[in-house]
This record gives structure tokens, sequence and C-alpha cells, in this order.
């Protein structure tokens, strides 16, 4: 579902000619607020071992439960993105990242409680420390080292993670 089919009250206002405003905006005709649906922040990490195997993870929930993904998850608006994606490989793996280098981003949409959420992914290559520590946790129900040459984008559950992986595995 789209955010204008959605919220149909100003919410400073409470009037209920909260209107479409334009593709990405509504807006209230009473006191003229705009609300404007912009893309949230979210970080993924390749992260590859000593035998050029990726790092990736089976998802613990919705969306996509039980599909492949890349240790990651979304930005905190306290956080900066490299902030983010430590924080995200701790809570998801057990790792600790000594580098990350920002290697490209891609347009997604995240389907969360019937709303589809317009998000922006910053794509990293990490490296870190004792990767035999690598244990699932949080978002991760399981951890899998594949070798690059065995990645199918298909086992990926959203959208930009496959395009991301396509992209990957062509620029190696």
């Amino acid at each position: 579902m789209h955010f204008k089919q959605l919220f149909r009250y100003c919410p400073v206002c409470s009037h209920n000619r909260f209107v479409e405003n334009d593709e990405k905006s509504k807006r209230c005709e009473k006191c003229g607020f705009v609300f404007y649906q912009n893309p949230s922040a979210a970080v993924a990490a390749f992260i590859l071992n000593d035998n050029n195997e990726l790092l990736v993870c089976r998802r613990a929930r919705q969306p996509f439960i039980g599909t492949l993904d890349l240790p990651g998850g979304f930005v905190d608006a306290s956080e900066t993105a490299e902030q983010a994606v430590k924080r995200e490989i701790k809570e998801e793996t057990n790792l600790d990242v000594t580098t990350l280098n920002y290697l490209f981003s891609l347009p997604n949409i995240y389907p969360y409680s019937n709303l589809d959420i317009p998000t922006l992914d910053l794509f990293y290559a990490c490296k870190c420390t004792d990767k035999e520590k690598a244990r699932p946790s949080d978002d991760a129900a399981e951890l899998y080292w594949i070798p690059v040459s065995e990645l199918n984008p298909a086992q990926f559950g959203l959208q930009s993670i496959r395009k991301a992986i396509t992209h990957y595995i062509s620029t190696c």
C-alpha cells in the first residue's frame, strides 16, 4: 500500500482534507502542512573471507522470511551510514568491522506493516576480525559462507539485494 492511501487526516490539525500534493507528498488544505515520503536510509555489507566466500544471512523475520540477505539494516537517526553498517554487522553476525569502503547505492521498496517504505540502500565492502566467531543473532536466523562463484541472486528476497548481488558478481 502506498502511503497516500493510508493517511486521510492531517497529522498536524486533524483536518480530513489531507490530499495528494504530488507523487511523493500530501498537503493539508486547512493548515498547509505538507508531508513528504522520502526514502529511509539502509545499509548492507559485502564481507568476504580468505576463500573468496561471501557472508550471507537467512532472514529471521518478515518481509521475505527464510530468504537470503546481506548483513545490514536501517540507519538510526543519530548515526552515520558507516556507524550503522558496523552496528548492524555486530548485531547480526557478532563480527567487528575493521575497514569499510562504500561501493554503490540502490533504491528499494521495503514492505512493512502493509506499507511500502521507500529506502535508499547503501552497500559497503567490509573487512572483519575473527570471522570464525560469526554467529547469527537479531534479524539473522542463520549465517552462511557462499563462494562468490556460486551466488544466486534469485535466493535473495529483497529486490535491491538481488540487484546488488548481480552487480557484485559482474564486477568480481
